[in-house]
């Protein structure tokens, strides 16, 4: 199993919701509003009140996958996540070495 990590320009999510619920069997996720800011300097700040309002509004995105389903997850989030704008977001995957669903009868699964 694989964990996806995303953070996309917010107006992108809808779409990405959309086409992910469109694959047969897919786990969920979970989102979260956060702001960041990137490597790239559009200004250098001119003071503390500039330097504590750098950022900009982001949605974090987790999913665990199978690793079947890993690079049509991976391929969607991408191509919809894209616009080719500065600041479109970073994706990044990490292995699972296990997995708990709570909502079953603590079904463990070992990676």
């Amino acid at each position: 199993m694989k964990e996806i990590k995303a953070v996309i320009q917010p107006h992108r999510l809808p779409k990405i919701r959309s086409a992910l619920r469109n694959i047969k069997a897919f786990p969920g996720m979970t989102v979260s509003k956060v702001e960041g800011c990137g490597h790239y300097v559009a200004k250098p700040a001119q003071g503390i009140r500039e330097e504590l309002t750098d950022y900009s509004p982001k949605v974090h995105i987790e999913i665990i996958v199978p690793d079947e389903m890993l690079e049509g997850v991976l391929q969607i989030i991408v191509e919809v996540g894209h616009t080719g704008q500065v600041g479109d977001g970073i994706v990044w995957v990490t292995p699972v070495e296990r997995f708990i669903r709570l909502s079953e009868q603590i079904k463990v699964i070992d990676c």
